[in-house]
């Protein structure tokens, strides 16, 4: 290895990073290479910090990812990187070293958003990110908190509350939207999360949300909803969803905000004079780029297998010639497991206008749900239903018609909600139309 040159530099150490550090060895990549991390810990996974490490059926340590290549690698961790000279390219670490580089892979993920409001400065008010806030809020369950409160009913938080109710402890899951996971899964889906979460002893509160929190001596112990409601709590978790610590990009002549990294297809940074920085490249959470499976408009994935292939992906345009840059195009996918539940969806839901419910049924708990959007289907969603998924995620990328898929021997029936369907927008969501019912 040169020891001369600066190298190619990956600045986030966690899963993107890490995948993408060893892309490019797997690529031919042979120079100097430095992975410059904001945490003090090796990589490690995060979908199990809201499950089984909270759950005390694994310990944080435990969650160390693998390593699939020999990276030979410098590691620089627990120094954030805070500043970005692109004329020299000269990156700037929180301890004052300046890492020089020759090519940049952003990688450096999302962080979650904390309580804004009153309040926000109590003890026993905690999030779900890093390896510190699970080992911090497993240590405070176990203390058996008299009623937990959790803030927002997406992944994370309907996560924490399943494993809350596991550990036989108070819950009250308080949302602003009608169903959990509204806006991933539209509330037709989220009602019949609902009946899961309250049949399992939860108490849900939809089109609800706290104004602040009070405490007595430090420790939080009462929320306040509008109108004068409180709700006592002596632990809160904040599951407010993710924002980008993007300021020191945005500083450099990049677009960048709270929302993320703006890149080409090809997952190059864009810079604010319009062209894509050749030298810089941005993969997982904190990239948006034009996936063609919406058109081509920005957006964002924050699951696990974006990170990993979209890594890989900007690792291998980052090997390539400036003529040879291959556009990204992803099947976003997810699975999360939660009130007995296996819930896995393939493509995105985002403006969904029809759902057709084809395999299984709500009412018996156990089925498959596809989105349609204009005639084509979007996405496939299982809950504990998941055979016939990577048939219908292969519909999905290719655009097929929605439904897909008519006439299957063990589909008897399809239980379908046509235009009108209360499904995830970016506006609020529609009220449903009265279900349809066709025979296959």
């Amino acid at each position: 290895m040169d020891g001369q040159r600066p190298g190619i530099v990956v600045v986030g150490a966690s899963l993107a990073g890490l995948r993408g550090a060893e892309a490019l060895r797997d690529g031919g990549y042979d120079g100097p290479l430095t992975l410059v991390g904001d945490e003090p810990h090796q990589p490690y996974d995060r979908p199990p910090l809201s499950k089984h490490v909270l759950a005390g059926e694994l310990p944080p340590e435990a969650t160390a990812l693998p390593r699939l290549t020999r990276l030979r690698a410098q590691w620089r961790l627990g120094q954030p990187a805070i500043a970005l000279d692109r004329e020299r390219r000269v990156l700037r670490l929180a301890d004052g070293a300046a890492q020089p580089y020759e090519k940049l892979l952003i990688a450096t993920g999302a962080r979650a958003r904390p309580w804004p409001g009153a309040g926000a400065g109590l003890a026993g008010i905690f999030t779900i990110r890093t390896l510190e806030d699970a080992r911090a809020l497993r240590s405070a369950l176990a203390r058996r908190p008299s009623r937990v409160l959790i803030v927002g009913a997406g992944l994370i938080g309907c996560e924490a509350a399943s494993c809350c109710r596991d550990l036989g402890l108070a819950v009250t899951l308080v949302d602003p939207n009608p169903t959990p996971l509204a806006r991933l899964l539209g509330t037709v889906i989220g009602a019949t999360l609902a009946e899961r979460m309250r049949a399992s002893g939860v108490d849900l509160r939809p089109n609800t949300k706290v104004e602040a929190l009070s405490g007595e001596a430090g420790q939080v112990r009462h929320a306040h909803l509008p109108g004068g409601a409180v709700i006592a709590a002596d632990l809160v978790i904040v599951a407010l969803g993710a924002t980008r610590d993007t300021v020191w990009l945005a500083a450099a002549g990049l677009v960048a905000d709270a929302g993320g990294l703006t890149c080409d297809a090809a997952c190059r940074a864009m810079a604010t004079a319009g062209v894509p920085d050749p030298d810089i490249y941005a993969a997982g959470d904190v990239a948006r780029w034009p996936n063609p499976l919406t058109g081509g408009r920005l957006g964002s994935i924050e699951h696990w297998g974006n990170a990993v292939d979209q890594a890989r992906h900007a690792a291998a345009n980052m090997c390539a010639p400036a003529g040879a840059q291959v556009p990204y195009a992803h099947l976003p996918s997810f699975w999360s497991s939660q009130f007995g539940l296996n819930i896995k969806l393939a493509g995105l839901t985002a403006e969904a206008d029809a759902l057709a419910v084809v395999q299984g049924s709500r009412a018996s708990g156990r089925f498959l749900a596809v989105y349609g959007r204009a005639g084509r289907t979007v996405a496939a969603l299982s809950f504990d239903q998941a055979r016939w998924l990577p048939a219908y995620a292969d519909a999905v990328a290719a655009g097929a018609a929605f439904p897909p898929i008519l006439g299957a021997t063990d589909q008897p029936q399809i239980e379908a909600r046509e235009p009108g369907f209360a499904g995830p927008r970016r506006s609020a969501d529609r009220a449903a139309a009265t279900p349809e019912t066709a025979h296959a």
